[in-house]
Formats: structure tokens, C-alpha cells, sequence
């Protein structure tokens, strides 16, 4: 399941045949690199081969997804930014995400920035990493590539693994379905997942896609977040691409569920 998430992380959305027998980075050299050609008309056609456009899909592909920042990376005013922001939204390529400052009790903040979601993980892997090295890879160099993406391979797989998430929570709280799901930020504090289900009940979780174990530390940071933002936590949820630690496994209950990527064949199925 790890490397479907990471296979998925670059090749989600397109009709590619990419089989997880086979190395990645082969897979996007042979698929993607000796393809660019083909591939970049089909991605000009959506974004109406417009530079402010790619201008803006590259910056939110390698920032913090926020529509602030993606506009001043740009230097494109905010105005002009959402005009192109609500142009992308409306071909498919985008959508928009605003912080569940509904699901605490903190007053909310209308400064908080919206953040942007690419539609298909194969849109944001193109932006962040083939549309701005074009030139080599048109010609067929891909020396520039290949190091750039030695840098920035780790960072595809954490987002996906946490819209995966999301859906694996809809799956798991059937008898209690989930009627709000989504993620809380401000300037200061941070919840992958924050959700309410249809009797009112509220969860809040965090994804690792890291190497290492989730420790109880984790739950005792969630608890403490959700004080300050005066949330009731009624079950916390936990996602981890290498497990838990005994202790923690050891306060599984109906109050903390806690999952690995061998519970996403779930959603497969």
C-alpha cells in the first residue's frame, strides 16, 4: 500500500498504467519525460496555455497551498490572482479549501487565508516539478529533473496520504456518518482532520507519512490543541505510514482509532 500511495501521489488522475511492480522514478522517465510532448497539450488545453496560469498552478504546487502566498510568489495581485484561481476552479483543475473554523468554539477569523487543492495529484506533481523544468525535458535532458527530483520526492506522498485519510474516516463511521470533514489552520495552529458526525460528534486526528513510529506524544499534542481551540473531542483518529508505538496501540479504543496504509485497501475495495 506505501508505494500505491506514492505511485498514486504522481500518477493519480490520469489514465497512465504505472504497476507498483515497477521503480517510480522508471515509471515517470518512460510515462511522463519521454511523453512531455504529448502531455503538454492536453495540460495547455486546461489551463488555456496561459503563463500567469502556469505561473500560479507552479507556485501553489511547491508552497503552502495558501492563495496569499501563491499571489505574492507570482507578484500578481490579489485581484488578479483570484480571477485566475476561479477560472482554474471552474476547468476542474482546482479546488478551493477554507479552514473548519466552524467545527471550534475560537472566534473566527476572516483574515485566515483559503487554501487551494489540485483536483488530480498528477496536475500537482506536473506544476511542481515538469512545467517548470520544460526546457531540458523537451529536449530530452533530464539531468535537471532527476536532481530536483531527488530533492522533492518525499514531498508528494504526505498530502495524498492525508485526502486519503479523510476518506478512510468517511469509511470507518458508517454507523455514525460524517456530515463535515475537513482540515482547521490559523496563523499559529494546525489539524490535518476535524470533522463533526451527523449525531454532532466531533473527531479530530493527525497524519504522519514519515518513517518513524507515532508516539503517545502525538495524542497528548491533539489534546492540547484542541483546549486551546475548545473543542470536545469525542474520538481522535491517528495515521501513520509506519505504525504505532505499544503504548499507544495499548489505549486503542472507541475514543482513539488508530490506522496504517494496510486499512486503505478499504477504500480499494
Amino acid at each position: 500500500m506505501e508505494a500505491a500511495i506514492e505511485h498514486f501521489a504522481v500518477f493519480g488522475g490520469v489514465k497512465i498504467y504505472a504497476p507498483t511492480s515497477e521503480p517510480l522514478i522508471d515509471l515517470i522517465t518512460t510515462k511522463i519525460l519521454d511523453k512531455y510532448k504529448y502531455l503538454r497539450n492536453d495540460i495547455s488545453e486546461m489551463t488555456m496555455g496561459d503563463n500567469q496560469n502556469h505561473a500560479v498552478l507552479t507556485a501553489l504546487a511547491n508552497g503552502d497551498r495558501r492563495t496569499n502566498s501563491a499571489f505574492r510568489k507570482t507578484d500578481i495581485a490579489f485581484n488578479k490572482g483570484i480571477n485566475i484561481v476561479d477560472k482554474l476552479c471552474d476547468r476542474g483543475m482546482l479546488s478551493l479549501e477554507t479552514s473548519r473554523q466552524g467545527l471550534t468554539s475560537k472566534p473566527q477569523n476572516n483574515d485566515i487565508s483559503e487554501k487551494l487543492l489540485f483536483t488530480t495529484p498528477f496536475a500537482r506533481f506536473w506544476f511542481s516539478l515538469v512545467s517548470p523544468l520544460f526546457k531540458g525535458i523537451k529536449e530530452g535532458n533530464y539531468e535537471e529533473f532527476l536532481k530536483e527530483y531527488t530533492n522533492k520526492q518525499t514531498q508528494f506522498a504526505p498530502l495524498v496520504f492525508e485526502q486519503l485519510s479523510h476518506e478512510m474516516v468517511k469509511l470507518s463511521f458508517k454507523d455514525d456518518p460524517i456530515a463535515q470533514i475537513g482540515r482547521y489552520w490559523d496563523d499559529n495552529i494546525s489539524l490535518d482532520i476535524i470533522a463533526k458526525t451527523k449525531s454532532g460528534k466531533t473527531i479530530v486526528g493527525s497524519c504522519k507519512y514519515t518513517n518513524s513510529k507515532v508516539k503517545k506524544t502525538e495524542l497528548t499534542r491533539l489534546k492540547n490543541i484542541c483546549e486551546e481551540l475548545g473543542i470536545q473531542a469525542d474520538t481522535y483518529v491517528l495515521f501513520s505510514k509506519k505504525g504505532f508505538t505499544s503504548e499507544l496501540k495499548s489505549l486503542k479504543g472507541d475514543s482513539l482509532k488508530l490506522f496504517t496504509p494496510r486499512n486503505f485497501t478499504q477504500l480499494i475495495s
